[in-house]
């Protein structure tokens, strides 16, 4: 049960991924069969409509959070899973602007905004899915597998990208090549709904729902309660996902453009750069994630947050020198990254009592990454556009980590300590409950 729990948490992860990564790496293709105006323009425009997608995912978090923790994650689970696949295997489908016009640009708009909606409540209740089910003592190791998942869908749409681009060549993936990773999306959502309908709801909310600890701890309280009664863990979990996201879609989604734009690499390179940098990111995944269950989240963090802040600005030095460089580079902020990603699974759960902790991972969660994780491949474009300083996405990572570190040294440690109760676990308060329950054992 805990394998297919895995699996099925990772699968739907990777189709959320697999979409932004075709989406990302194929921004060239799709700027322009779908919008107008000169190449830059036209990018800037594609950048844009990728942000999109996530200033509606506060809505989905708003809107699938509170229904999770009151039907259950895996209910929620299968409905998201089915629009993010079918919004994704629709963009595939939309005529070119030569053909429709703005028509072509406001459809993908809208699927983008299907998409971000979905995917409000996809991560947030994947992830608790995941650490409900995980043994309190390897929940980093069965955690980091869903972001082996993420990796994995961001890679298999950016070598689906790259595959069909080295086969069919840029003048057919122009034409119509860059549709054909877009209308995958489509099995994949299905198989990850079938492993969703295969296993039970998580144990942790099994319990809490059997002894009735939902309306007589939650007491409706709903959104309300979780704002006032926790909104110091909401705060920290949102400056921990400043520092997360915009590290991780300056590095996954906005690299390829950077690369090609400010470096000057060919598309193809462009390409190869990050998928050889994910492929690196996995082979650790797994063993960052076994760390922390023995020497903690916190430390895990502070050595990612610390790396990264120090090694960005060299790092894009030696990224401008060339194809190479630009490898080395990348899998060096990649393997820095890594003690952040292989413990999200783990961590952000982890701050909230069974009660809110869906809604309460996914409000906080997808407010942040609207604000500073989809918006920061556009921001970074901007940025350099406006200083005319091509490292500029260094200083925009290095104050984002900033703002992290702040974050995590509020955080409580939550590494073994138990999901279950109606306090915040690693609190005295949660300890003092776990122990009364012991004894009436």
């Amino acid at each position: 049960m805990l394998r297919r729990a895995v699996a099925a948490s990772a699968m739907g992860n990777a189709t959320e991924w697999f979409d932004y990564g075709i989406y990302a790496y194929g921004v060239a293709y799709i700027s322009a069969a779908l919008f107008p105006g000169e190449a830059q323009q036209a990018t800037l425009f594609a950048l844009a409509t990728f942000a999109i997608s996530f200033l509606v995912r506060p809505l989905g978090g708003l809107f699938w959070g509170p229904l999770g923790d009151r039907l259950g994650r895996k209910s929620v689970l299968a409905l998201t899973i089915l629009l993010m696949a079918g919004a994704t295997f629709c963009v595939g489908l939309i005529p070119p602007y030569e053909a429709i016009g703005v028509w072509a640009p406001l459809l993908l708009v809208a699927l983008r905004m299907v998409q971000g909606f979905s995917t409000g409540g996809e991560y947030g209740g994947a992830a608790t899915f995941m650490a409900e089910y995980a043994p309190d003592d390897r929940r980093g190791f069965f955690g980091s597998f869903l972001e082996f998942g993420t990796l994995a869908g961001f890679s298999l749409g950016a070598l689906l990208m790259l595959g069909f681009s080295l086969m069919l060549g840029n003048e057919a993936m122009y034409a119509w090549g860059w549709r054909l990773p877009f209308l995958v999306a489509a099995p994949l959502g299905l198989v990850g709904m079938y492993l969703r309908s295969r296993i039970e709801d998580t144990p942790v909310f099994r319990e809490a729902e059997e002894a009735e600890a939902r309306s007589a701890q939650a007491g409706g309280g709903g959104l309300g309660k979780l704002v006032t009664g926790y909104w110091r863990p909401l705060l920290e979990m949102g400056g921990m996902v400043v520092a997360l996201n915009v590290v991780n879609y300056t590095l996954l989604s906005y690299m390829p453009t950077y690369l090609e734009r400010r470096l000057g690499l060919t598309i193809q390179q462009a390409l190869i750069v990050p998928i050889v940098g994910m492929l690196f990111m996995m082979l650790f995944l797994p063993f960052a994630g076994a760390l922390s269950d023995k020497v903690g989240r916190k430390p895990m963090w502070w050595v990612s947050l610390i790396g990264l802040f120090v090694a960005v600005i060299p790092v894009y030095h030696l990224m401008s020198l060339g194809m190479v460089p630009a490898i080395i580079g990348f899998a060096v902020l990649g393997l820095l990254y890594v003690p952040q990603l292989a413990t999200i699974s783990a961590t952000f759960p982890a701050m909230f009592p069974t009660q809110v902790r869906f809604a309460g991972f996914a409000i906080s969660y997808n407010l942040a990454t609207s604000l500073f994780g989809g918006t920061a491949p556009a921001m970074n474009s901007w940025l350099i556009g406006v200083t005319g300083d091509p490292v500029t996405p260094a200083y925009y990572m290095m104050a984002a980590c900033a703002v992290g570190m702040v974050a995590l040294w509020f955080t409580l440690e939550t590494a073994g300590q138990s999901l279950r109760g109606h306090h915040l676990p690693g609190s005295e308060a949660a300890r003092r409950e776990l122990a009364a329950e012991s004894a009436r054992a």
